[in-house]
C-alpha cells in the first residue's frame, strides 16, 4: 500500500498517497480548483497560474504555489479560496485577457469557455486594466477542417501537448516575451505541415481559438433549393454524444431524437451511416479472406479513420499495401447513395447533394481526397461534425430534449448492430470477426461478442482460433501508440494478421468534432467509455447483429454489386493511397 500523506486543506484533515499533487488532493475532498493549462497526464506544466493556492510548510509563512504540480507534504496545511488567492487569479485572468480578442458574443465557443467562464466567476470585465501592447495575428486558414485564430489563444498550451500526444506535434511556441504565439514551424499553414486533421487540438483548447471550419450555411443553403435532393447520413459515434450540446448525460444515446430533429430541419433523406459501415464489412472482410487464403500482404489495416490514412499516408508510406482499399463508410455510404440510389430512384446524381455528419474533422479533409467520386461526383459533397449539427438545431429553434424518438428512413436506415460499434475503439475489428468467423467456418456462429477487443486501451493484442487457424489481431486508438505499434511491425517484432487503427485515442467517440468537455469534466469522466457504452447498448439491443445477415445489405449486392470483392463492388466502394511524406515538413 502506497504510504499516506496527511494534510489540512481549508480547515479539512485530508489523507493521500504520497506524489499526488495539491490538487489531486483537494478533489478527493470535493474542492475543484480551477484550472487552465491542466490536462492530466498530457499537459501538467503549471504554466497559467490559475490554480495557484496558498501552501504554509513546517509552520513556515503561507506562500502562493501551482496547486496542479505542486506535491503535497505531511503536515501541510493548503488554503484554496482565501483573499490572495483571489486576487492572484484574477490578476493572472485580467493579464491574459489584456491580449485576448475580446469579440466574445461572435466566438463559436461562447457559453462554453472555460477563459470566459472563469473570467464570469471572478469579476473580470472586458475593461481589463492591464491593456497595452497587443499582438494582431492573420487567421491560419490553410486546412481544410479548421480555423486557427492567435488573436484568442491565452498560450496554455493544451492544443501543443495534444499534438505531440498523437505524435504529430506540428505547432509549438513561436517568438518570445509578448510575442509568444503557437503555430507552425517558420510560420507555415497547418496545410504545409504533417497536420492529419484529426481535431484533438480543437476539443483540448479552452477557448475560441481553435475552431472546424464550419459548413452549416452551406447546409441550409442546399435544404433551401427546391432543385436538390438533400440526403444525410449520421455516423454511429454522434448519436452516442449529441445529447451532451444539449445539457443531457454524458453517454445519452439519443438516435431517435437525433433522427427526429434532421427531419424537422429540412432533409429529404434521414439515413444511417451504419449501412455503409455494413458495406465496409462486406468488403472488409472478403479483403481479408481472400489475402488470407491467396498469400495477400499481411498483416491488413483497416481504413476507416481518414486521420489514420493521413498519418499512415505521411509517416509510414511503407505500410500503404497493408491497408485496406475499402472507402470509409461515409465515403461507401456516399457512393451508393449516388450510384444505387440514384439508379434505383431515377434522380441524375447531380442534383443529390450528399451530407454526413461525422464525429470527426478530419472527414473534411477526407471528402475532397482523390479516387472518392463513385459517380464521376464527390461521394460526400458536405461533412459536417456532431457540433455543427447542434447549432444547427439551435439555430432552428427545435427543442431537441423534449423531441419524440423517430425512426431512420428506409431502407437504408437499416443496419446492423455490427455497423454501430464502429464508433468505439475494436468495433471495426470485432464486426468484422463477426462475419469473418461465419466465412471462414462456413456456417453461422452464434458467438458473436468479442470482448477481447473491447475497453479503451490504447493496444488490444489477442490470438482466436477461427477455422482452425490461429488469427493474431491488434486493435489501438490513438497516434502515439499507433505510431508504436507500427513500428514494431516494420521491424518484424510483431506478426499480426489484422490491425484496427483508429485515430483518435478511444475511437470516434473521441473524436475531434464531438461536443466539447471542459478539462475539469475530462479528467473526471472518461469521455470515451461513457460514450462507448451508448452503442454497446445499440448493438445488444438489435436483432440482427452481423453485416452480412443484414436484409438490406443482401438486396442490394443482388441487384446491383453481386457479391463482395466484385470488379463493380471495387469500382465503387473502394479506393486509394498516396505517399504524402515527401510533401510536408517534419
Amino acid at each position: 500500500m502506497a504510504n499516506m500523506i496527511n494534510l489540512k486543506i481549508d480547515g479539512m484533515d485530508v489523507s493521500v498517497p504520497a506524489g499526488s499533487t495539491i490538487l489531486e488532493a483537494a478533489r478527493q475532498v470535493g474542492i475543484d480548483i480551477p484550472t487552465l493549462c491542466f490536462m492530466k497526464e498530457m499537459n501538467e506544466i503549471g504554466a497559467c497560474r490559475i490554480c495557484v493556492v496558498e501552501v504554509s510548510e513546517g509552520g513556515r509563512p503561507f506562500r502562493i504555489v501551482a496547486s496542479c504540480v505542486y506535491p503535497v507534504t505531511e503536515g501541510m496545511v493548503v488554503k484554496t479560496n482565501s483573499l490572495p488567492v483571489q486576487q492572484s487569479r484574477k490578476m493572472t485572468l485580467e493579464l491574459l485577457l489584456s491580449t485576448h480578442e475580446r469579440k466574445c458574443l461572435s466566438c463559436v465557443r461562447s457559453g462554453n469557455c472555460e477563459f470566459q467562464a472563469l473570467c464570469n466567476d471572478y469579476g473580470v470585465t472586458d475593461e481589463a486594466k492591464f491593456d497595452g501592447k497587443k499582438p494582431v495575428y492573420k487567421l491560419d486558414c490553410s486546412a481544410p477542417h479548421m480555423i486557427r485564430d492567435d488573436n484568442k489563444c491565452i498560450l496554455c498550451r493544451r492544443c501543443v501537448a495534444a499534438c505531440k500526444a498523437q505524435k504529430v506535434g506540428v505547432i509549438g511556441a513561436n517568438d518570445r516575451g509578448i510575442d509568444t504565439n503557437i503555430a507552425c514551424g517558420f510560420n507555415l499553414g497547418l496545410a504545409e505541415v504533417g497536420c492529419v486533421s484529426c481535431g484533438q487540438c480543437i476539443v483540448n483548447c479552452p477557448t475560441g481559438a481553435l475552431r472546424e471550419k464550419d459548413d452549416t450555411d452551406k447546409v441550409f443553403e442546399a435544404l433551401n433549393d427546391p432543385e436538390k435532393i438533400v440526403i444525410v447520413q449520421t455516423a454511429p459515434a454522434v448519436r452516442a454524444a449529441l445529447g451532451e450540446e444539449f445539457g443531457m448525460p454524458i453517454g445519452t444515446g439519443v438516435e431517435g431524437k437525433m433522427v427526429a430533429g434532421l427531419k424537422r430541419l429540412g432533409f429529404d433523406q434521414v439515413f444511417d451511416t451504419n449501412v455503409g459501415a455494413d458495406f465496409t464489412i462486406m468488403e472488409e472482410a472478403h479483403e481479408f479472406v481472400d489475402r488470407v487464403k491467396n498469400g495477400g500482404v499481411l498483416p491488413m489495416i483497416t481504413s476507416c479513420s481518414p486521420g489514420w490514412i493521413k498519418f499512415c499516408e505521411m509517416y509510414h508510406p511503407g505500410l500503404l499495401k497493408n491497408l485496406s482499399s475499402c472507402k470509409s463508410p461515409q465515403q461507401m455510404f456516399g457512393a451508393v447513395i449516388k450510384t444505387w440510389y440514384a439508379e434505383k430512384n431515377g434522380i441524375d446524381p447531380k442534383n443529390i447533394v450528399s451530407v454526413s455528419v461525422m464525429p470527426c474533422t478530419a472527414k473534411k479533409f477526407e471528402i475532397n481526397r482523390d479516387d472518392q467520386n463513385a459517380a464521376g461526383l464527390p461521394d460526400v459533397d458536405i461533412s459536417i461534425t456532431t457540433r455543427e449539427l447542434a447549432r444547427m438545431l439551435k439555430r432552428a429553434r427545435i427543442d431537441f430534449v423534449n423531441l419524440p424518438d423517430e425512426q431512420f428512413d428506409s431502407p437504408l436506415g437499416e443496419s446492423t448492430g455490427a455497423a454501430v460499434i464502429f464508433g468505439a475503439t475494436g468495433g471495426v475489428m470485432e464486426a468484422a470477426l463477426r462475419t469473418v468467423a461465419d466465412v471462414l467456418e462456413g456456417k453461422s456462429l452464434e458467438k458473436v461478442d468479442y470482448h477481447a477487443v473491447r475497453g479503451i486501451e490504447a493496444v488490444k493484442e489477442a490470438t482466436l482460433n477461427v477455422a482452425g487457424m490461429d488469427v493474431n489481431i491488434c486493435v489501438v486508438s490513438g497516434l502515439d501508440a499507433v505510431d508504436k505499434v507500427l513500428t514494431a511491425v516494420e521491424k518484424g517484432e510483431k506478426n499480426y494478421h489484422f490491425i484496427e487503427v483508429m485515430c483518435c485515442p478511444g475511437g470516434c467517440v473521441n473524436g475531434g468534432g464531438q461536443p466539447i468537455q471542459p478539462a475539469a469534466v475530462r479528467q473526471k469522466i472518461d469521455l470515451r467509455a461513457e460514450r462507448a457504452k451508448a452503442l454497446y447498448s445499440y448493438d445488444e439491443a438489435n436483432t440482427i447483429r452481423k453485416s452480412h445477415e443484414s436484409p438490406v445489405i443482401k438486396a442490394v449486392y443482388a441487384e446491383y454489386f453481386e457479391k463482395p470483392g466484385s470488379h463493380k463492388a471495387h469500382e465503387i466502394l473502394h479506393t486509394s493511397y498516396v505517399d504524402r511524406s515527401k510533401d510536408i515538413v517534419k
